[in-house]
C-alpha cells in the first residue's frame, strides 16, 4: 500500500466520526485507530518467503495498559478486571463517575465499566467498604486480572 493512500485513510478517519478502520489487502493490512483527537496507526507487510513481517513505526499503535502497582503492595481488598477491554469510570462521556476516592459502595454496587466487543460491561463491587484508590485509567485498555480499584 502505497504512502498517499495510507495519509488519505489517515485523514478520512481523523475527520469523520469513525473510531477504527481495518483494511486487508494482498501487500497487508493497515489498522488504524483513533482515541481522544489523535490518530495511531499500525501497518503490516504481507509476509515474503523467508522475510519477517514488517511494522511501520508507530507511537502507541496499541493502547498502552496503565501501570498499576503491584497487588502485593497495595493493602486492602483489589477488585481486578474480568476481562480484557476499555476501562471507562462513568457510564457516559461527561457524566459524574460512578465511584471516587473515599467513596462508600456496597456489594453489587456497580464501580465501573469495561467495555469488550462493543459491549458495555457493568463491573460491580464484590465487597463492602471504601475506594481507596483508583487504578484504572479512564478511556485506557485494561487486561483480564488487572487491579482496577482498593476497597478498605
Amino acid at each position: 500500500m502505497d504512502l498517499r493512500k495510507l495519509k488519505t485513510l489517515i485523514d478520512l478517519v481523523s475527520e469523520s466520526n469513525v473510531s477504527e478502520l481495518e483494511i486487508t489487502e494482498a501487500e497487508g493490512k493497515v489498522r488504524i485507530v483513533k482515541s481522544e483527537g489523535v490518530v495511531h496507526q499500525q501497518y503490516v507487510a504481507a509476509p515474503m518467503q523467508a522475510a519477517p513481517i514488517m511494522a511501520a513505526p508507530v507511537a502507541a499503535a496499541a493502547a498502552p495498559v496503565a501501570a498499576a502497582p503491584a497487588a502485593a503492595a497495595v493493602e486492602g481488598h483489589v477488585v481486578k478486571s474480568p476481562m480484557v477491554g476499555t476501562f471507562y469510570r462513568a457510564s457516559s462521556p461527561g457524566a459524574k463517575a460512578f465511584v471516587d476516592v473515599g467513596s462508600q459502595v456496597k456489594e453489587g454496587d456497580t464501580i465501573c465499566i469495561v467495555e469488550a466487543m462493543k459491549i458495555l460491561n457493568e463491573i460491580e463491587a464484590d465487597k463492602s467498604g471504601t475506594i481507596v484508590r483508583v487504578l484504572g485509567e479512564n478511556g485506557q485498555a485494561v487486561e483480564y486480572g488487572q487491579p482496577l480499584f482498593v476497597i478498605e
